[in-house]
């Protein structure tokens, strides 16, 4: 790059959403001189503003529509492996705070000023996802940061996501330290759980929920409950583990379903647990034909809106899956609606609820509204690090 094209400048009064705590910068904010596709995809360089007032450091992707995600704030910041560090620290202090055992998301991506960094905790062992040309540049100051901070016994570096194409990032999985085991503990409250990270969704955890679970875990007891998208069963776990009568759990993965199963049997639960394969709306509708009810039913799908031009797709796939769930429900009993889709806002999530009970003609109150846990920290001028979203519904005939 040429040496007068070092900053990113924005145009004039386009500095107002970054100084009321924002973190994103959006390619129409910026100036033509110097021009946006002068810059390659990963450079980290100074942001400014219009005047030249400096802002803080930047990593970029000139063909994205977010072009630039903040750093540091620090106008004399240098991008480098004690800046890493730095931020890998705080967010371990944060962790520490709210956390006793040692197993939760350590990073956040931008929540942990590490955009495109996502650090999961299982005790000794860490799973690594990054997503951003710049942090894949920086991984192995990432990875030495990690070793000095928490001396973990191995890392999986699970670069295998699709979306890593947005930034021309090739997918791959490689392992740093000792040998990766088959399975690995992870722990919500004193449930111990094996799971295989390496061949499993994203990190191989959902921490996100554990929260929302903590809260629906006192209202099983002798329940039958049905755990919908359920994975590896991280509901349905804590709910057989809390005493529930019978489980139900269905998913499209055999694989997951099987994972599930050999847990169950592994903590003597096996007889209480049945599973259905297959696509969720297909599998919710025969249960409906069946004549079947459920005290407790978790709705917990995979993102619907993925893209802001998906919203209205996936507001009905939403829609017709709580729907066929809440018919589900025994009168008195409980719907846990989840939504982790970010274009998805609480107040639409609660009408949608609100909805089809009124279509199923059921008596609806809700109980509960949660949210990720302070793993998953918020920005709050940046709405869409606020993405999780879960409604403990009570069900009832109309009176």
């Amino acid at each position: 790059m040429n040496a007068r094209n070092t900053e990113l400048r924005l145009k004039a009064q386009e500095d107002r959403r970054l100084s009321q705590g924002h973190c994103w910068v959006y390619s129409n904010e910026i100036a033509s001189d110097p021009p946006l596709k002068q810059f390659a995809v990963g450079d980290v360089v100074p942001l400014v503003s219009h005047s030249g007032k400096k802002l803080g450091l930047v990593m970029v992707n000139p063909n994205a529509l977010l072009c630039a995600r903040l750093i540091s704030r620090d106008p004399n910041a240098v991008w480098g492996p004690r800046l890493v560090e730095s931020h890998i620290r705080r967010a371990l202090a944060l962790r520490q705070k709210f956390y006793e055992r040692p197993f939760y998301r350590l990073c956040f991506g931008d929540s942990d000023a590490l955009p495109g960094l996502v650090v999961d905790r299982f005790g000794d062992y860490l799973v690594v996802q990054i997503s951003t040309a710049a942090m894949e540049g920086a991984k192995t100051w990432v990875l030495d940061a990690l070793q000095r901070v928490l001396n973990p016994r191995s890392i999986l570096v699970k670069n295998d996501s699709a979306s890593r194409s947005l930034e021309a990032l090739p997918e791959y999985v490689e392992v740093h330290g000792q040998d990766w085991p088959d399975q690995i503990e992870v722990y919500e409250g004193d449930l111990c759980l094996l799971i295989d990270p390496r061949h499993g969704q994203k990190t191989g955890w959902f921490y996100d929920h554990a929260e929302n679970r903590r809260w629906l875990a006192g209202l099983v007891d002798n329940a039958r409950v049905l755990d919908v998208f359920s994975y590896l069963g991280a509901w349905s776990m804590l709910a057989l583990q809390h005493g529930a009568r019978s489980l139900c759990a269905i998913d499209a993965s055999q694989s997951a379903l099987d994972a599930l199963q050999s847990e169950a049997k592994r903590l003597g639960w096996l007889d209480r647990v049945v599973i259905r394969q297959g696509d969720a709306f297909a599998r919710l509708a025969e249960l409906r034909d069946q004549g079947e009810r459920f005290d407790v039913v978790v709705l917990d799908p995979p993102a619907l809106i993925k893209r802001r031009k998906d919203h209205k797709n996936g507001l009905n796939g939403y829609r017709r899956l709580n729907e066929l769930a809440i018919r589900l429900v025994q009168p008195g009993g409980i719907l846990v609606s989840c939504s982790c889709s970010m274009h998805l806002s609480r107040e639409e999530h609660r009408d949608l609820v609100r909805a089809v009970a009124r279509h199923a003609d059921r008596d609806a109150r809700i109980i509960y509204q949660g949210h990720q846990g302070a793993d998953h920290p918020v920005i709050p001028a940046v709405p869409e690090t606020e993405y999780l979203k879960a409604l403990g519904v009570w069900v009832d005939m109309n009176p």
